[in-house]
């Protein structure tokens, strides 16, 4: 956190035995005192420079827009408040490590009697940055490097790079990104890829190589992306056990799609939120610039929290999708939804639910899952503020169901299939926030509604991750 110092206009009044203030005005004194505090708040005064020192890199033209509304203070109050939120503002741009405001009164021949002077001065982030680190997993590790090129060109681009060589496999990716001037909000990011994924609940591993551009915006209380990308996929067996049905989506593929997401998000935490709420739609439209995958995906998550009795937050989540193969084409296997593991439907395996085919998991084109919890206050130590609230206790009933639809059957055989064979469980545990990036959960589920096919975790159950039902 930085600090804004501020000069008085007025100097207040000091007292003392080594002033010679007799102790019978001090009260007098006191009185002065609250008097030309007042009048140092309520004073009209003028900001008649604002100065930004310590740039580099940085194009002044660039800042702008971040700083100008602190010209339009009224007040000594007023200047400090604006000024934070100036300065709060010039670290979201990453372009510098610190930032400091020092407001002081004007000086010179052009200075008035009530104008003040506010200086920010800047830290600039060096012009590259690494890190550097290893990956141990089961029978396998990696190693990390990322290179990062913060305020590339002075107005708050940003290219970064990421390689990763494993014992298995070797991964890629290199994205710009370039805000508009005076919207930081509004930007775009190119980015250019190669990932590897293993799933082993479908016998399944796939290596995407892509490029993909965002266009990200404000409207109104909403946030909206637009997305296109192109990928080549390629799909193969995990494990000389595949089932046949895997072993057919084998193979080679490319899927150029378009994508548009909305968002409305109140909540005062993504990770852990006590109050808020959150309303994401997805629509995904593939085979009209090409490619072989041919789909139209929708998929929506809803999500509300409430404070509840003694500092508990009662939470309600839903979640639901559709994908929709066009002109006959089957869907592929990297394309529907999969459902059930400690981050959904708790007490089911990873993914586990639905669609399989000799204990491979092939996912489904429609699903909903949703969610209630109680999360609640550490009895021991329930401190705010401290150690005691990264942690929350937790009280949880899920419930949701994975399928495939025929599409000529009509609404109201979709919402039967829908409603037939429902997975749900209950169960209690412990919540980890780590910081506001993740957050680690370990329950205690019961599983019910279990249906043949499907693989469950009855008992204590781990996970880790950033979405949550």
């Amino acid at each position: 956190m930085g600090t804004v110092h501020a000069r008085s206009l007025d100097p207040l009044p000091m007292q003392g035995r080594d002033l010679g203030v007799n102790h019978d005005d001090m009260e007098g004194m006191e009185t002065e005192q609250e008097t030309k505090q007042e009048i140092l708040e309520n004073r009209n005064i003028v900001v008649q420079h604002v100065n930004i020192e310590g740039l580099g890199r940085t194009k002044e033209d660039y800042l702008g827009h971040e700083i100008s509304d602190v010209f339009n203070a009224k007040n000594l109050i007023d200047v400090m408040k604006r000024s934070h939120d100036a300065r709060m503002k010039l670290l979201r741009l990453g372009c510098f490590k610190d930032v400091e405001v020092l407001i002081d009164v004007s000086e010179g021949a052009d200075a008035l009697p009530n104008g003040l002077d506010v200086t920010f001065e800047v830290t600039e982030l060096k012009r590259m940055t690494g890190s550097y680190n290893t990956m141990v997993g089961n029978n396998e590790g990696s190693m990390v490097l990322g290179l990062k090129l913060p305020n590339a060109l002075g107005r708050g681009e940003k290219a970064t790079f990421q390689f990763s060589y494993g014992t298995k496999e070797t991964s890629y990716g290199l994205s710009f990104f370039k805000p508009q001037p005076g919207n930081f909000e509004r930007n775009l990011t190119l980015n250019l890829y190669k990932v590897t994924g293993q799933f082993p609940w479908s016998s399944l591993k796939e290596t995407d190589r892509g490029v993909s551009t965002e266009l990200n915006f404000p409207l109104w209380m909403t946030t909206h992306t637009l997305k296109w990308e192109g990928v080549w996929r390629e799909l193969g067996c995990l494990a000389r056990s595949a089932s046949f049905a895997v072993r057919e989506e084998s193979g080679h593929s490319l899927k150029s799609s378009l994508s548009h997401t909305m968002a409305i998000d109140t909540r005062n935490s993504a990770i852990l939120p006590r109050r808020g709420a959150l309303l994401r739609i997805n629509q995904e439209l593939a085979g009209y610039t090409g490619g072989d995958a041919s789909f139209l995906k929708e998929d929506v998550e809803l999500q509300l929290n409430r404070p509840f009795l003694f500092g508990s937050v009662l939470s309600a989540s839903l979640w639901g999708g559709m994908l929709m193969p066009i002109g006959g084409k089957p869907s592929s296997i990297a394309d529907r939804f999969y459902l059930g593991g400690p981050t959904s439907v708790r007490g089911f395996g990873m993914y586990s639910i639905g669609p399989q085919s000799e204990g491979d998991y092939l996912g489904g084109e429609a699903y909903w899952a949703g969610g209630l919890h109680l999360y609640t206050p550490l009895p021991f130590r329930p401190g705010r503020g401290g150690f005691g609230d990264l942690f929350r206790t937790h009280f949880f009933l899920n419930a949701g169901n994975l399928c495939n639809l025929n599409y000529g059957e009509g609404p109201r055989a979709h919402l039967q299939k829908m409603a037939e064979c429902i997975r749900w469980s209950y169960g209690a545990g412990l919540v980890l926030r780590l910081g506001n990036i993740a957050r680690l959960e370990l329950n205690y589920c019961i599983p019910m509604g279990v249906q043949n096919g499907d693989r469950i975790c009855d008992g204590v159950q781990f996970g880790a991750g950033i979405r949550f039902l």
